[in-house]
């Protein structure tokens, strides 16, 4: 990915009733990540890519708070804007209260943090987040070029473990077994996708899914996108790959617009000499057919959120470090609160044909 020059904004916004937000793009920390984002033959020029453009709407219900309660933190996450693959304009926040707007250090995920107090929230309010975007399919050649984005410092950082994605016990052995015989870091990656691919079942049966954590995943073998891609970024960090988790919304190839239900994640891993390259095994598990698709390419059907896991956020949540943000996460009084509802729609730019033919 390539990053472009970024713009100043204010970190606070206040409004007296009603706040309406327009963003531009902050200064973010290319100085750190340029070399592991830089774009190479590699990949696709994007005006050759399928691409998607539509309106997104991210609503948040907030209730009146219980007797006797003091102080609400609430961090909501905003529409990742340090991606070559997407494009994020007209954001806006619409909140009857004071909030402030702030980066996550490492990974430079957005947020809107907004800290209540127990006087402010005696009636139910409602936070609505809108902005347009324009998704690319990332689509990556496996073959290495003279020019690809070298190996760095900040690349390394994600051969590191996460407390839920750990490199060595049950992984690392497991890691180990699956590329016995491979002697290229492409090669061995195939067969870590193969294999979760073949071993995982994609549901939401039973407890203990949807958390991203490797090691039950490496056992129950199920779970929903998130147990497939933190095994996947498991055995790859475990194979000396670095790898990284991406995550926000997909959006529906069948309609043009309405409700999302849920959120999507997906991965990537770097190559030297190729650079980073996008995987998809829960999709590819539910579509055979695109198996080979999703190692290589992301479709543009889908927004992304936010990069990363153990996020730090500021102030830091009681339950620091965030295991990832999609959701909005909420405290009560120094606890996780989990009464807000929250909602999320989409609508295409052109009622038909808005996402362009994909090759798969």
């Amino acid at each position: 990915m390539s990053r472009s020059p970024f713009k100043k904004f204010t970190l606070a916004f206040f409004a007296a009733s009603v706040a309406t937000l327009a963003f531009c793009a902050l200064p973010s920390h290319a100085t750190r990540m340029k070399s592991a984002s830089s774009p190479s033959r590699a990949h696709v020029a994007l005006a050759q890519l399928p691409s998607r453009s539509f309106d997104f709407r991210y609503v948040v219900d907030v209730p009146a708070l219980p007797a006797g309660s003091h102080q609400l933190k609430l961090w909501l996450p905003l529409p990742y804007e340090d991606s070559r693959y997407q494009s994020v304009s007209n954001l806006r926040i619409k909140a009857p209260l004071r909030y402030e707007i702030r980066r996550e250090p490492e990974f430079n995920d957005r947020y809107a943090y907004f800290d209540l107090g127990a006087a402010q929230v005696k009636q139910p309010f409602q936070i609505e987040l809108t902005f347009h975007v324009k998704r690319f399919e990332h689509r990556v050649l496996l073959h290495t070029t003279p020019n690809a984005p070298a190996r760095t410092e900040a690349v390394d950082r994600f051969l590191r473990p996460d407390r839920m994605v750990p490199i060595d016990g049950e992984i690392g052995q497991l890691s180990r077994q699956q590329t016995d015989g491979a002697t290229q870091p492409l090669e061995k990656a195939r067969k870590i996708y193969d294999y979760v691919i073949a071993t995982m079942h994609y549901d939401h049966a039973g407890t203990g899914w949807g958390r991203g954590d490797a090691v039950w995943a490496c056992n129950a073998k199920h779970g929903n996108c998130t147990d497939f891609h933190s095994l996947f970024i498991g055995m790859a960090r475990a194979a000396g790959i670095p790898a990284r988790f991406e995550i926000g919304f997909p959006i529906p190839l069948d309609a043009h617009e309405g409700t999302i239900p849920g959120y999507h994640c997906w991965a990537e891993f770097f190559v030297n000499g190729i650079g980073w390259i996008p995987i998809d095994a829960s999709e590819a598990w539910q579509d055979p057919s695109k198996k080979d698709y999703f190692f290589g390419a992301t479709d543009a059907n889908r927004v992304m959120f936010s990069l990363g896991r153990d996020l730090t956020l500021n102030p830091a949540p009681a339950a620091s470090p965030l295991n990832f943000l999609v959701y909005p996460y909420a405290e009560l009084d120094g606890k996780p609160f989990t009464d807000l509802k929250h909602q999320f729609s989409f609508r295409d730019d052109a009622p038909e044909g808005a996402t362009t033919a994909q090759n798969h």
